[in-house]
């Protein structure tokens, strides 16, 4: 089933493992994905003599990963393929200590300061760009904390199970049976709602603080390129970000990266990381800052955890998350009929009507996406034309089942309780409000800049972005933002790494002529 190659890339990766593993497999013998399964796992094991497959009768399909004969924690209710093979394969590294995407030891010790036991199920869809993520975040803690145990429940075979919970968004996210995360999801996001519903032992966790010449906050593009010049200056360098990439890991194929013909959101991510990694630069992922404070040219940031940092200059390069409508019943009925994600959520709308609420390239783009899978989609476009590119306005006018209504403002989400049943427009011309029937919403309406904690201390606009001067200086010295969050026009990645570098290198201007 694997191929040479693969196999060969396997082995060199399986060369290091130390303990015994075992692919415990339960699987039903009529099971129709009983063979692919099977013969999946027997070509990883091939791979080395540090994993074996212990097959036995089931009631349906499932294995679980066990070390030195004792279980890990972390179970498969499917068939690991596509984007979940690499959870896979990381499962098994971790378990053994060589991982590559644990986090530095301060969130490794929240994660193992989590109070259990914790069970989590995670279902997922094999085309789900986003859901590997939660899933090796979540498997990675399962490795940590010995209360916690998670398993990753493909979707597709498990119909009865998502029909019964109601799932119409992945990654959904159950604990000991709750509902508490829909949708894309960072490792440090999901701490926190675990924290908040389980609780932490506050007696394991110390903290302290930690200072810098210039702490940049975001790993995007922008925040990237800041830390990198920064450190190329000599400086001692801080990253503080939810997560490296930013938006651009959002983000399916790239195009305009000028000398990259073309790259994918999560390739660009991987090099920027890479590119960080090649200097002294400390990366603090899985963090938001709550909390600044201006003391003398001192600037002091606090985490929600109790962490703090301190630098003469701060960098904010925090960038923009998608805007929401904002509208009763939006909050309410998120995963469970409103998406922001259609290559995610957009299988679970196959044959159904879904509208798209945002008439720019993102939602004509998400639009002729879902005409391909939906039996029809409404495009609601607040002004009196759509802003795509006319290319795409073209393509979307050559689609059969889509229809286009602009002057709509979108006035409630509507539901039955468990599922969004319809969307209640008005017309801006006429006044005239509808309801109309229909499956799914995708909200692609924008982007809106991440400055909440910011706006007290620097100025912004109307718009919530950061007020920058032609070299990224803010109203206060040593505070510089750069691209999404900040008031530079274009929001382009091209842009963002620019302002970036800009940002870094007035920085170290101000230090060297002795403002901050």
């Amino acid at each position: 089933m694997l191929d040479i190659s693969l196999k060969d890339q396997l082995k060199n990766i399986f060369a290091v493992l130390e303990a015994q593993y075992t692919l415990d497999i339960a699987v039903a013998p009529q099971h129709e994905s009983r063979q692919e399964l099977t013969e999946m796992l027997a070509d990883v094991a091939e791979c080395t003599d540090k994993i074996s497959c212990r097959i036995r009768e089931g009631k349906e399909l499932e294995f679980a990963l066990l070390k030195n004969g004792e279980p890990t924690g972390i179970k498969f209710r499917g068939v690991p393929n596509g984007h979940e093979f690499t959870s896979l394969l990381l499962a098994i590294m971790n378990a053994d200590g060589k991982g590559k995407n644990f986090p530095d030891e301060t969130i490794c010790n929240r994660v193992k300061a989590l109070k259990g036991p914790i069970h989590l199920t995670t279902y997922v869809s094999l085309t789900c760009t986003n859901c590997p993520d939660v899933v090796q975040a979540l498997n990675a803690m399962a490795t940590l904390n010995p209360q916690i145990h998670h398993e990753m429940v493909d979707g597709a075979i498990y119909q009865d199970e998502v029909e019964e919970l109601k799932i119409q968004g992945v990654p959904s996210v159950f604990a000991d049976g709750k509902l508490i995360h829909v949708g894309r999801g960072e490792f440090g996001e999901l701490l926190n709602k675990l924290e908040a519903q389980y609780g932490i032992q506050e007696n394991t966790l110390e903290t302290k603080e930690k200072s810098y010449d210039v702490i940049v906050l975001g790993g995007g593009p922008a925040g990237s390129a800041a830390a990198i010049y920064s450190a190329r200056k000599g400086l001692n360098v801080a990253v503080i970000a939810e997560r490296i990439g930013g938006q651009v890991k959002e983000t399916v194929g790239i195009e305009n990266l000028i000398s990259v013909p073309e790259t994918t959101g999560n390739q660009l991510a991987d090099n920027l990381r890479t590119h960080l990694q090649c200097y002294p630069i400390d990366l603090l992922e899985h963090r938001r800052i709550e909390k600044i404070e201006l003391k003398d040219k001192q600037k002091e940031l606090s985490t929600a955890t109790g962490e703090k940092f301190s630098a003469p200059a701060v960098i904010v390069a925090t960038g923009a998350s998608w805007r929401k409508l904002n509208v009763p019943g939006e909050a309410e009925y998120i995963g469970r009929g409103v998406a922001f994600c259609p290559h995610c959520d957009g299988p679970f709308y196959k044959g159904k009507h879904v509208a798209v609420v945002g008439g720019g390239n993102s939602g004509i783009e998400a639009a002729i996406d879902l005409a391909g899978i939906c039996s029809k989609v409404t495009v609601l476009e607040f002004l009196d034309h759509l802003k795509a590119d006319q290319v795409l306005q073209e393509k979307l006018k050559s689609l059969p089942n889509v229809e286009v209504f602009v002057s709509s403002q979108t006035l409630e989400v509507i539901g039955n309780g468990d599922k969004v049943t319809g969307i209640r427009v008005k017309n801006r011309a006429t006044e005239e409000a509808r309801t109309i029937e229909l499956d799914g919403i995708f909200v692609q309406i924008g982007l809106m800049p991440n400055s909440g904690v910011f706006r007290e201390v620097v100025d912004t606009n109307r718009m919530g972005e950061i007020a920058i001067d032609t070299h990224c200086r803010t109203n206060i010295p040593g505070i510089y933002a750069a691209g999404d969050v900040s008031t530079v026009p274009y929001k382009q990645i091209i842009i963002a790494m620019g302002e970036g570098a800009k940002a870094a290198l007035s920085a170290f201007e101000d230090r060297m002529r002795g403002a901050i």
